[in-house]
């Protein structure tokens, strides 16, 4: 808890991912990737319950066994072209059904395994000392949006009208982007008809670039098992 209100972890793993398959339990440094989300949440005094939404049984069996709660999620929140999102909303439902008070929540992905125990705690701080209705990590962007370019007809444009590719770093403004490793937001503040996790009045917490792997496919897990031999932790 945190000023008297019930925190709730939420760790959405569907079981059909194609580039790797069964992703969320494949091993990172010796343990399942989804085991990295509920030990961190599990090291976080202030959430009270951990929740692993799954279609997935071998997922649902893994998640037991590290210490989380499992809710099935219905097979049309589990497909490929499903939105995360939606599958919040179920649950978010769900438990208001069983009669769950608590509606601070926090979306911890599977996929982002270095975030610490801080970084998360930093998010719901944010949202509840802080005032806000969604909180979100963020990392320095990979590329600055300075220097993107599009191509219409051949021809490559600044992809922002006015913009100066050409300038030295230190010239550009600084720019960031969404790591997916935490989202903390006010479930009862969420919108019926939006697709963003940031909504009402936001907050970020940055974190740095190597505690911000986002894992999608088999070279990902290769730089996460060469980040854990140079010593990134949670």
């Amino acid at each position: 808890m945190i000023d008297g209100e019930r925190v709730i972890a939420v760790i959405p793993a569907r079981g059909g991912s194609k580039a790797v398959p069964g992703k969320n339990i494949v091993p990172l440094g010796g343990k399942p990737l989804i085991a990295w989300s509920i030990e961190v949440a599990r090291s976080v005094e202030i959430i009270d319950r951990i929740i692993v939404s799954t279609d997935d049984e071998a997922i649902a069996a893994v998640a037991r066994r590290h210490g989380a709660e499992v809710y099935r999620r219905p097979p049309h929140l589990a497909t490929d072209t499903a939105l995360v999102i939606d599958a919040l909303r179920n649950l978010i439902e769900t438990l208001g059904a069983e009669g769950e008070a608590g509606r601070v929540m926090v979306l911890l992905e599977p996929t982002c395994p270095f975030r610490s125990s801080d970084d998360v705690r930093a998010c719901v701080e944010e949202l509840v000392k802080g005032g806000k209705d969604s909180v979100a990590t963020f990392k320095r962007a990979d590329l600055n949006p300075h220097r993107a370019w599009i191509i219409e007809d051949e021809r490559p444009k600044s992809f922002i009208p006015g913009a100066n590719p050409w300038l030295p770093r230190q010239r550009l403004p600084e720019a960031y982007q969404l790591n997916g490793a935490v989202y903390a937001f006010r479930a009862d503040l969420l919108p019926a008809d939006t697709m963003a996790l940031l909504y009402g009045r936001t907050g970020a917490v940055i974190m740095p670039s190597e505690r911000s792997v986002d894992i999608d496919n088999e070279l990902d897990f290769v730089v996460a098992e060469a980040l854990l031999k140079r010593g990134v932790s949670q």
